[in-house]
């Protein structure tokens, strides 16, 4: 068969740099390589070419790091390839199902869970079901991962199949070996450690491993066993020695301890069976629910006796005082004080566990084991016929996924159909005949009233979007239009301008004839009052005094300049019109009435222009309302100027 096998994103494969699922991968691939052609997906690493074949082996390897742009980089590939894969097998990342079925919808899909990666705030429960549905079996390290799958998704439990991992038993050979005491000499003297009882702790730098925890416990250890030291193998990350907040704490509390402590930073992936071979015994002290961390296997392998905590699935490869001792309160320093002195002073007791560990490694945990039980899995999915499985876009169509659900069968896993036993049917009688066309009757009605709310549903979204087009349409209209309101009331001291007409509205046009008819009205008042001053007594002309006519000079120039109106030179440079011609007299009327301030008698006389000079009595209201219509004129006169 044809397998593409997908990797996450962290590490790349092979295990250059260590990893407890590239290890995983690269235990089972020498053997999985000889019956079937094998394409590995991963991510990049500087030191690893693109695309290679490697011992029979395909690799593809891009960008990762981050899952989102590493399921991009997935779909690409797929999208890409011209292969066509007969088994899709995804390890630990549950969110790149729904888009590889999507793409591979003939391809049976395997997902291998190392994690609980199928927690809430990990996997939304709307993809987490998709997936549920969108693969043909779930692989497990532990019986703990299959439980919490389970908890969250129990329709997942047919599809679940645990597996445990392996481990070389080339590399990781027994203390009791000839090799395994040549390398024990080798690192006890380069580190100083000759006739020492030499306590190990294998993994990540992190408080959830709780190395700290060990490491509080020494001093009281050593109390009882003064022949002891630490070896802390393991960094921050695979391959990362930064030193974090944590490692700091945990490097003061073991630089005070009273025995010697070898801090490793991080081992190259084919070195660590030498740390094995070199100790007396393993503790792992996880203060997490540890899914199985694979460090049990290494240590069984190596014949070490293991002080393991109850989290997780640790426990499930202990025989409890068999092959390790199980600290039930891993946060408590005083009980790891207590299983660790027990196995320091009874070192047969210590060596007994180990060969039974090692016994166990061999029957239970090869790599030839696992190979057989991923062979199997393989080989069922594909004699299994194809599941009914939607194919599903974006997880959240849950509408549609209802729908489905009311006409199609539930889907049936493949250890149901291989496994389940075939039933003879029941006679079929008219009356169970009636009662499925009874059933089938209300199904269909049901999917029809379904169907019903759907329309709906489109015919509200459609009218809603076809107003919203409509009020977007208005808007474009009337946005012209109010753009042109706000230049005629914007006061613009340029030169006139040839511009193209433009379309107003009828609401635009009644506003300026309204406004023209307002100034009309306003003119005619004033030849009322023109009129009414024409029928009085004629007065003699004032004599004004020369600081009244500089005070009016001044004002005036200050009027004309807030106004911005022509001065009398430029009014004779220009073409005048009737208009202009009545507005000047009217103006040079209004300069006398402005500045008078006493009653006074002016001779009635006529200008050219037509207006009659007439005496004026000006009170304070008097001047006011001259005042407004000289400011209405000036804004008809500038509105003949096209200024506004």
């Amino acid at each position: 068969m044809k397998v593409l096998i997908i990797c996450t994103e962290k590490l790349p494969v092979p295990a250059i740099k260590g990893g407890a699922i590239q290890t995983y991968i690269d235990g089972a691939l020498p053997v999985l390589k000889q019956k079937h052609q094998i394409t590995v997906l991963g991510r990049e690493d500087e030191s690893l070419p693109g695309e290679e074949i490697r011992e029979g082996v395909r690799y593809v390897r891009v960008e990762g790091g981050i899952l989102e742009s590493y399921r991009e980089n997935v779909v690409q590939f797929l999208q890409a390839d011209q292969q066509s894969y007969d088994i899709i097998h995804i390890f630990n990342r549950p969110r790149l199902v729904n888009k590889v079925r999507q793409l591979a919808p003939d391809a049976k899909i395997i997902l291998s869970m190392h994690n609980d990666m199928f927690k809430p705030e990990k996997l939304r429960a709307e993809e987490g079901t998709l997936v549920v549905q969108n693969v043909d079996r779930i692989i497990t390290i532990s019986q703990y991962i299959g439980q919490t799958i389970r908890d969250f998704y129990p329709e997942a439990a047919p599809k679940i199949q645990t597996i445990y991992s392996g481990v070389d038993l080339d590399r990781f050979v027994p203390s009791y070996s000839q090799a395994a005491k040549e390398m024990r000499n080798r690192l006890r003297s380069e580190h100083g450690l000759e006739g020492k009882k030499v306590i190990l702790y294998a993994g990540r730098l992190s408080a959830n491993k709780g190395i700290d925890v060990l490491v509080r416990a020494i001093p009281a250890l050593a109390e009882k066993h003064d022949n002891i030291a630490l070896v802390i193998m393991g960094s921050k990350w695979f391959s990362n020695n930064d030193v974090t907040d944590y490692i700091a704490y945990v490097r003061a509390l073991a630089e005070r301890l009273p025995v010697p402590v070898i801090q490793t930073g991080f081992v190259a992936p084919d070195k660590i069976q030498e740390w094995f071979a070199a100790s007396d015994i393993f503790v792992c002290t996880s203060q997490w629910q540890e899914p199985l961390a694979r460090v049990h296997y290494e240590a069984m392998a190596a014949a070490l006796p293991i002080v393991t905590t109850d989290r997780g699935g640790n426990t499930e490869v202990i025989e409890p005082h068999k092959n390790g001792i199980i600290v039930e309160n891993p946060a408590d320093p005083g009980e790891f004080v207590q299983h660790l002195s027990y196995l320091l002073s009874n070192s047969g007791i210590g060596e007994e566990m180990g060969r039974y560990g090692r016994s166990l490694a061999e029957k239970h945990y090869t790599w030839g084991r696992v190979v057989s039980d991923i062979l199997s899995a393989w080989q069922q999915v594909e004699r299994a016929e194809v599941l009914d499985i939607p194919g599903v876009e974006v997880a959240e169509e849950q509408l549609t996924a209802e729908v489905t659900d009311a006409v199609e069968p539930a889907d049936v896993s493949a250890e149901e159909i291989v496994e389940e036993p075939s039933v003879a049917p029941e006679p079929v009688t008219e009356e169970t005949s009636e009662d499925v066309i009874e059933e089938a009757e209300d199904q269909v009605n049901e999917t029809e009233e379904i169907a019903e709310v759907i329309k709906e549903d489109k015919a509200e979204e459609e009218a809603a979007a076809e107003e919203s087009e409509n009020t977007v349409q208005a808007e474009e209209v009337t946005e012209p239009v109010m753009e042109e309101a706000e230049e005629i009331t914007e006061v613009i001291n340029e030169e006139k301008v040839e511009e193209e007409p433009e379309e107003v509205t009828e609401s635009v046009i009644e506003e300026e004839a309204i406004a023209e008819v307002s100034i009309e009205e306003e003119l005619d008042s004033v030849e009322a009052v023109e009129e009414a001053i024409e029928d009085s007594e004629p007065s003699v002309e004032e004599k004004e005094e020369p600081e009244e006519a500089a005070e009016y000079a001044e004002e005036q120039d200050s009027v004309e300049e807030e106004l911005e109106l022509p001065s009398q030179e430029e009014e004779k440079e220009t073409s005048a019109n009737p208009v202009e011609e009545k507005l000047v007299a009217f103006t040079n009327v209004m300069k006398e009435a402005l500045g008078s301030q006493d009653s006074v008698k002016r001779k009635k006389t006529k200008n050219s222009s037509g207006f009659k000079e007439y005496p004026v009595s000006l009170n304070a209201n008097n001047k006011e309302n001259a005042t407004n219509l000289f400011l209405l004129l000036a804004l008809f006169y500038m509105k003949e100027k096209k200024w506004i």
